[in-house]
């Protein structure tokens, strides 16, 4: 599997996971470019909560849902709290979120209905997106350092082999782009919530700097949890896009703070 950017209407660009869902699921992570917000949320904001126009984020999602050949009106939106909490979806939530409140809190959606889109959220959050064509089985997690240290991503696999029966071993992952090691500079709590998840095999996945500081690779933990969860190594693809390295493609809050926009990563059965 690999990642490739594509390109839309109005310069829209978003990336897809080649391989990821073999013909039974459409999906994408979007970047900053190709849509109609203004100012510091300029161009492709698809956050509900950033202060944008709701009709420009309308049309943001218009142009992202039609490239992708996902179901607008259906859309079921996480509703992150950096968590580890992992929502079953049923028809019943086709429209929180963007048409409807949410009347949950997670990180984590899974469903096996066709035609229900799954939407996660990120600006340097690393996003997940997973596909299970065998049983014909989707989901999505965002997984921030929190959420990693808490193995949300493992623990979506696992949602999904025993709610669907899905074998993890069928199961293919993206790791879309987010924060890389490159640029997650931390103090020591990051390293510390690592380490009491992992033990040792954390270790790989940190750097000490001169200072005291640390870097960490959340993109590799997230994939040691797959791994962990039964997903085949060959069947995890991970984006070499750090947001925080290039903030004229994608949102990072690092780079950026609070005055931002949020791109989305969506999947949906067909």
């Amino acid at each position: 599997m690999y990642f490739i950017h594509r390109q839309g209407e109005a310069g829209l660009d978003w990336l897809s996971a080649e391989g990821l869902t073999d013909g039974a699921a459409v999906h994408g992570f979007s970047t900053r470019l190709g849509g109609v917000s203004e100012g510091c949320l300029s161009s492709l904001n698809l956050g509900i909560a950033r202060g944008d126009d709701p009709a420009n984020v309308r049309e943001n999602y218009r142009r992202f849902c039609g490239a992708l050949g996902a179901q607008m009106d259906n859309m079921v939106f996480s509703h992150q709290v950096h968590g580890d909490e992992i929502r079953v979806c049923t028809p019943a939530d086709a429209g929180k979120g963007l048409d409807s409140p949410r009347d949950y809190e997670a990180d984590g959606l899974v469903t096996d209905v066709p035609g229900l889109p799954l939407v996660i959220f990120s600006a340097d959050c690393i996003p997940v997106l997973l596909c299970d064509p065998v049983r014909r089985v989707v989901g999505a997690c965002h997984a921030g350092w929190r959420g990693t240290a808490l193995c949300i991503a493992g623990k979506t696999v696992r949602t999904m082999a025993q709610v669907y029966g899905c074998r993890p071993e069928d199961i293919r992952c993206a790791i879309g782009p987010g924060i890389s090691r490159c640029c997650f500079e931390t103090h020591g709590d990051v390293p510390q919530a690592m380490e009491r998840a992992m033990g040792a095999a954390a270790a790989p996945y940190i750097d000490l700097l001169p200072g005291g500081k640390f870097r960490v690779d959340l993109k590799g933990i997230n994939s040691y949890w797959l791994e962990k969860a039964g997903v085949l190594p060959q069947k995890i693809v991970i984006s070499d896009d750090c947001t925080c390295c290039h903030p004229d493609i994608y949102w990072s809050h690092r780079h950026t703070g609070p005055a931002r926009g949020s791109m989305a990563a969506i999947i949906q059965l067909v």
